[in-house]
This record gives C-alpha cells, sequence and structure tokens, in this order.
C-alpha cells in the first residue's frame, strides 16, 4: 500500500512537472517571439503598433510604467526580457554608465540618421546618440485655468499663493519636481547640496501645510485640469497641450525663472533577445510619417525634422509643443546624480508625509 501510494505520489510530481514544463516553454516561446517594447504610459498611438506587426510580420508587447524611476527600477532588477526601453535623458546617462545599454548600429537606422533634428545630437547624456535615438522632448511648466487664477501666470510663485488653496496640482515625481523648484529658488535644477534641498523642502512642506496642495499626481491630473477641478498644475508640455485641445480655457507657460528641457530616447538594453527588430522598430519610429502620427496622438514635441517643418502656424507658434529659443536659454536638462538619490529621498519624504 505504501508503496503504491509513493509511487503514484512519484507519477502525481512527475506529470505535473511535466504539465509545468510544457507552460514555461510555451511562455518563454511566446515571450521570445515578440517584441517587448517598455514605455510610458499612454506615450504612443496605439496603430501604430499595429501598422509596424503589419509590415513587417513582428509581434509587439508593449509594456507601461508611469515613472521614469519604477522603470529604472524593472529593469536593473534582474528582469531581462525588455528589447526597448524609453527612458528620460539623466536615466541614459545613468544606464550608459553602468554598461547596461547596447550600442547602435545606425547603419540600420536609415530613418534616424537623416531624419533627427541636428540639436538632438549634442546633448550630453548621450553625446552623438551612441546607445540611444530621441523619442519625444518638451519642458516642464504650468497648465493653469485662465477662469479660476488671476491674471497670466508667469511665475513659478504662483504655487504658492494662498488665493489658490486647495486648487494646486503637484507632479508625483521626485527629480522632476524636486529640480523644477531648485530652478524657481535660483538654483540649477542639479544643484545637490543640502542648502539647496533643504530651502526646496520646507518652501514645499510649508505649501502643503498652507493648504494650497490638492494633490500629488501624475497622468491623471491632465483629466482633472480638463474638468475644470483645479486652478493650475505642474505638468509635461505635451500633456498640457493635449489637456489644452480638450478644453480651451487652459493656458501652459515655462515660468519666467527658467524650467527643464528633457529628451526621452528610445534604447535598447545590452541583454535584449532581438536587437535586429528593435532596430527595426526604432527606425520605423522615426519614419516621418509614423513620427507625425505619433505627435498627432501624443502632441509631445516631434525631434523629427519633417515633423517640425509641417506643423500648422498655430502650433508652431506654441511653446507646449515647440519651444523657442528664448525658453530654452532657461532651462537646463537634468543630469544623473544616482549617487545623491539617498539624500534626494530623504528630503522628498518629508515632503509627501
Amino acid at each position: 500500500m505504501k508503496r503504491r501510494t509513493r509511487r503514484i505520489i512519484i507519477i502525481a510530481v512527475v506529470a505535473a512537472l511535466a504539465i509545468a514544463a510544457i507552460l514555461y516553454f510555451a511562455v518563454f516561446k511566446n515571450r521570445q517571439d515578440k517584441l517587448i517594447v517598455y514605455n510610458w504610459y499612454d506615450y504612443i498611438d496605439e496603430s501604430v503598433i499595429e501598422q509596424f506587426e503589419e509590415e513587417t510580420g513582428i509581434k509587439v508587447n508593449y509594456v507601461n510604467f508611469t515613472t521614469v524611476e519604477e522603470m529604472y527600477t524593472q529593469m536593473t532588477a534582474g528582469n531581462n526580457s525588455y528589447d526597448i526601453v524609453v527612458p528620460s535623458d539623466y536615466i541614459v546617462e545613468r544606464l550608459i554608465k553602468e554598461d547596461k545599454l547596447a550600442a547602435l548600429d545606425y547603419e540600420k537606422l536609415p530613418n534616424a540618421k537623416a531624419n533627427i533634428l541636428d540639436t538632438m545630437w549634442a546633448y550630453s547624456y548621450d553625446n552623438g546618440n551612441k546607445y540611444s535615438v530621441p523619442y519625444m522632448w518638451g519642458t516642464m511648466g504650468i497648465l493653469y485655468n485662465t477662469e479660476k487664477v488671476n491674471g497670466e501666470i508667469t511665475s513659478w510663485s504662483s504655487l504658492f499663493d494662498p488665493q489658490y488653496k486647495n486648487g494646486v496640482f503637484m507632479l508625483d515625481s521626485i527629480r522632476d519636481m524636486m529640480g523644477v523648484m531648485l530652478k524657481y529658488q535660483g538654483y540649477s535644477l542639479n544643484d545637490f547640496s543640502d542648502e539647496a534641498l533643504s530651502k526646496v523642502s520646507d518652501l514645499l512642506i510649508e505649501q502643503k501645510n498652507n493648504g494650497i496642495v490638492a494633490g500629488y499626481m501624475v497622468d491623471e491630473v491632465k483629466d482633472k485640469m480638463i474638468a475644470g477641478e483645479g486652478a493650475m498644475a505642474v505638468m509635461w508640455s505635451g500633456d498640457a497641450m493635449y489637456a489644452i485641445m480638450e478644453n480651451d480655457k487652459l493656458a501652459y507657460v515655462v515660468p519666467e525663472e527658467g524650467s527643464n528641457v528633457w529628451v526621452d530616447a528610445m534604447c535598447v538594453p545590452k541583454d535584449s533577445k532581438h536587437y535586429d527588430w528593435a532596430l527595426k522598430f526604432i527606425d520605423f519610429m522615426c519614419r516621418p510619417d509614423i513620427a507625425k502620427k505619433n505627435y498627432e496622438y501624443i502632441y509631445y514635441a516631434s525631434p523629427i525634422k519633417q515633423v517640425v517643418a509641417e506643423l500648422p502656424a498655430e502650433e508652431a507658434e506654441n511653446v507646449a509643443v515647440n519651444p523657442n529659443e528664448e525658453i530654452l536659454a532657461k532651462c537646463e536638462t537634468f543630469t544623473d546624480m544616482m549617487d545623491k538619490m539617498e539624500q534626494l529621498n530623504k528630503y522628498w519624504m518629508k515632503i509627501r508625509n
């Protein structure tokens, strides 16, 4: 009886292992047969993915993140499944330092070589774009409801005005929020001195204690501003443009003290299983017709020459989608400061708790 029971158990275990193996290889094969793209939430026209699949026969698994810190954590936590990631500039810089990205073969990227704006090749986070191709770029500023504010908004100081109590949405992104507040206080947005961070931290804590903050949010704030639920919000330019398209009472400004100019870029992780497929996708995204379709859905500034050249006059003059030289002169790009993150987190926890 015992021997028979043992035999049955062994058979059951072997059968279970066999089923698990079949399922594993089925899932693994399914993963291997798809290009896995890891990008920001709501940051692509999904018809573009369908068109890529139809034209190339390559299937795409499109995965989302909501903050670049989340993306970095997932990518570096031992998950080797991503074929393309779309980090912000300073995370690209960090990933290059950590040897996490594959060098790009531009002979397989003819659209990128020919169509990327000349100004996009010189940023220090990846000088010459050896490891990244610009996807979208823009600024950070204030989206405000012209019917809920007292006059034109020109300064970050408006975020702290008591007349807008419970009417200001702040951005729930540690580097972005602290960076622009440093700029407001006259520092570089890359200044991580205790003097600078302490001053900004005290300012944001006081703003919250005074009841001015309606919440720290990311994607959901667009809908709240469209619905007229706030007087103003700190927002990325493309999200601001989307909101303005939905509600003509909204306006966007890069404050006079200056702000952040950023680039989100397409990169191939060094351990990608589909390097050539990844390059096909990146180059497809740099094709003018595809880039235009994507721009018209996202409304962030495009790095593609032809898209910029063909902007309607109204959009070409709109600083939310086409910031001019005067605005850019007041802005800075972020640099990687991974070695300072513990210090930054200490201040951020005080603000958010």
